[in-house]
């Protein structure tokens, strides 16, 4: 199973294309951090939280992975 996602992995995790894993791997624990459902006790901003997560996971994915991220740029 591929993850897709609609929106650029690249602005989602706010990264430019050139860069590093390391920058890559950076940005989203940065991310996550910040932006994890649990830290939420609020349910609309949870709920928000939770959708983003997702899009912060699956940007990820791709981004983490050098053949996915070669396949997306392509």
């Amino acid at each position: 199973m591929t993850a897709t996602v609609k929106e650029n992995p690249y602005e989602i995790l706010g990264v430019k294309k050139d860069a590093s894993d390391v920058d890559i791997k950076e940005a989203y624990r940065n991310l996550i951090k910040t932006h994890h459902p649990d830290l939420h006790q609020d349910p609309l901003k949870k709920k928000e939280a939770e959708e983003f997560t997702k899009k912060l996971n699956v940007s990820f994915d791709i981004l983490s992975d050098p053949n996915k991220r070669a396949a997306y740029d392509n």
